[in-house]
């Protein structure tokens, strides 16, 4: 999971950046792309390497990238490159900054970062359509359903509306290809000063986008701490738990993520797949050979694990079962492949 820290100019991105990632202050690169993978921490995980004190325990990672705006010949060239470094992205996290000297408040803010999300991509939209236009015109052959598709794109785009709202279009499999960034999942963070913990009363202006406040400066002086002192800190400003863990968990509900493990003494390790994939797509996320000979799946939920002890007292009890190919995983299986190849 990849996901792509945007937001207005002084808007707090590259605190909350280093905040969520636990990365040193250092204004030498605010103008270069940042990028660092960290583990999702997951009680389920250290229970299960508990469990079988394997060489070794991975747990999930995602991705935070913060895009940099140095190094481009024009301002032009710079917005260009700016957003089509983004589009490898999973999703975004939109950073409003709230703070008390900010000249644009958090509803002008989200519309006009929304708004330009919305022109890049009519850009591509009509560049596109504009070649296949011709090629229409003059006899040419040319792919009919993706033309009508982006006539569709178009006309919503210049709606203002993100394509993220039009689920049909932002998963049509013709459309993958172009990576719009106005049809990724969003999450809003609000980037409060000190002492705010509420979220501004814009719910209609989001129309409904997954959304969540933090004390960003205060974030960030938590992740430079010990575990001890973060603690103390976190209950003197009535905060329940580092922005790190909050922001995971909207992470996955934003973009319909759970984990299943696998475990056994060489490893325990957890996997990142899509809400309800089914069994035999969730062999593929380990190896395409598993997918391939997939035979069945032993399955048992990590809260009978945890009651049973072991998986032969899971299998004793009847918590263990086989599953086939259609068996949709839920979050919190630990799942053993069986495959032939």
């Amino acid at each position: 999971m990849k996901l792509g820290i945007i937001g207005l100019p002084q808007s707090g991105k590259t605190t909350l950046f280093e905040a969520l990632t636990g990365s040193p202050a250092n204004p030498a690169l605010r103008t270069e792309n940042r990028m660092r993978a960290i583990n999702v921490p997951d009680v389920r995980v250290d229970a299960l390497s508990q469990m079988y004190n394997p060489k070794k325990t991975v747990y999930a990672q995602v991705e935070y990238f913060l895009p940099g705006l140095g190094g481009q010949k024009s301002a032009k060239d710079g917005e260009a490159a700016y957003w089509a470094q983004l589009r490898a992205c999973d999703a975004f996290i939109h950073v409003i900054g709230c703070f008390g000297q900010s000249d644009t408040g958090p509803s002008e803010s989200f519309q006009k970062l929304n708004e330009d999300l919305i022109f890049a991509d009519l850009v591509v939209a009509e560049k596109r359509h504009e070649r296949l236009s011709r090629d229409k015109q003059y006899g040419r052959a040319y792919d009919q359903d993706e033309f009508h598709l982006l006539e569709s794109v178009k006309n919503w785009l210049e709606e203002n509306k993100s394509l993220r709202h039009h689920p049909e279009l932002a998963t049509a499999h013709k459309l993958r290809g172009f990576t719009f960034l106005s049809a990724k999942p969003m999450l809003i963070l609000f980037n409060n000063e000190e002492g705010n913990n509420a979220l501004p009363d814009i719910k209609e202006q989001l129309n409904g986008e997954l959304s969540l406040a933090l004390q960003g400066q205060i974030e960030h002086e938590i992740a430079e701490m010990s575990e001890e002192d973060a603690q103390e800190f976190l209950a003197e400003y009535n905060i329940t738990e580092p922005a790190t863990g909050r922001v995971l968990l909207e992470s996955y509900t934003l973009l319909g993520l759970i984990s299943f493990f696998t475990v056994g003494e060489d490893e325990v390790r957890a996997w990142t797949v899509k809400k309800d994939v089914h069994a035999v797509e969730a062999a593929e996320e380990i190896h395409s050979d598993i997918k391939k000979g997939f035979i069945r799946a032993e399955v048992v939920s990590y809260d009978h694990l945890m009651e049973a002890g072991s998986l032969a007292e899971a299998r004793k009890k009847g918590t263990l079962r086989l599953e086939g190919k259609e068996y949709q995983v839920q979050d919190g299986d630990i799942v053993h492949f069986r495959f032939n190849v």
